[in-house]
């Protein structure tokens, strides 16, 4: 395949500077087409953006000859069906995450496109991001000694206001554990391996919401390495780090924001000043059209994704098994917005 043309379903905020334009910069690559329901809205990001042709229907975006493969831009609620219409339509398909709103989700989509034996990928972009490929060379090559754990703490002021679809777990499946933490638990497989246990509680402390504001997790992860990790979003600050222990020494690196990350051994710390491109999406978009082209390999697969949005599952189950939040959650996946 010379060039791989994009649609979007769904041309948010998330994609005016975060992915869509890195559509349009990866090589053997373009955006040809977007979706939104409002049709004024779709067509006002395609004139700005430069895209041919916008659309306020899903299934004509996905049935555009022109268009090769499909972003699906959405809240999680949609993902699910809508990444099975672009299954039917036997395209390769890269939805946003987290990959659903249940792992149950996640598992028909991965039998939806096994079946038409086209690729399904979950936009963990920090998988391809110079940060995170330093940090697992860093990992492998024994800078810290041998790995034995890893802990992460997220937190940041309680929202409060006007409610978000980030907090409806309707919606998204949970709360902003599920939109944040996603990215951690996946970090985890990433850098260290898959997740072989997890167990978790989450709470709502703050009364803004009906979903969960602090989590606590506990992993086991292949190679024997144990993980913890809190996401307080009732904190009076922002925190972001994942601190590597190893044999050796320790290495942290934040998750979200953009600063350096550092190697402890004994009394000397080094820091590695390495920044995030401008369109954080665009490595992982590269690494998918190349897979594409037949020139490598993309390693946020659905597979990965639905090994995340498990391990969310069972961090949170303990809330969602009782109470007014399991009702609205138990609606997951009957909204679909773009």
């Amino acid at each position: 395949m010379e060039r791989v043309s994009w649609g979007i379903i769904g041309c948010g905020d998330v994609t005016e500077v975060k992915s869509g334009p890195g559509f349009q910069k990866a090589t053997g690559s373009a955006l040809v087409a977007v979706m939104r329901r409002n049709g004024d809205l779709a067509r006002d990001y395609a004139r700005r953006h430069g895209v041919p042709r916008a659309y306020d229907r899903a299934d004509d975006l996905i049935a555009d000859p022109n268009v090769d493969a499909v972003y699906i831009a959405t809240p999680p609620s949609s993902h699910a069906d809508l990444s099975l219409r672009v299954a039917e339509a036997g395209k390769p398909c890269l939805v946003e995450k987290p990959m659903a709103s249940t792992h149950e989700d996640c598992l028909r989509m991965l039998d939806a496109f096994r079946a038409r034996r086209v690729p399904l990928w979950v936009a963990y972009y920090r998988r391809a991001l110079p940060r995170f490929l330093l940090v697992r060379d860093l990992l492998r090559s024994g800078a810290i000694g041998r790995v034995t754990s890893v802990h992460v703490e997220v937190s940041a002021p309680l929202m409060r206001g006007e409610p978000i679809w980030r907090v409806d777990p309707v919606v998204a499946g949970a709360g902003l554990f599920f939109d944040l933490g996603s990215h951690c638990v996946d970090l985890f497989d990433f850098l260290c391996g898959p997740v072989t246990g997890a167990a978790g509680f989450a709470f709502n402390t703050g009364g803004a919401y009906a979903v969960e504001d602090v989590t606590v997790g506990a992993f086991s992860i292949a190679d024997g390495v144990v993980a913890t990790g809190v996401w307080n979003f009732n904190a009076p600050g922002k925190t972001d780090i994942m601190t590597f222990l190893g044999s050796d020494g320790a290495l942290r690196t934040p998750i979200f924001s953009d600063t350096d990350v550092e190697i402890t051994r004994g009394d000397e710390t080094r820091a590695h000043d390495i920044r995030n491109p401008p369109h954080v999406h665009q490595p992982l978009i590269q690494s998918i059209v190349n897979e594409l082209r037949g020139e490598g390999h993309c390693e946020s697969t659905g597979e990965s994704g639905a090994r995340a949005s498990r391990v969310l599952e069972q961090c949170v189950s303990q809330y969602y098994s009782h109470g007014a939040p399991n009702a609205a959650r138990g609606q997951r996946g009957l909204e679909h917005r773009a």
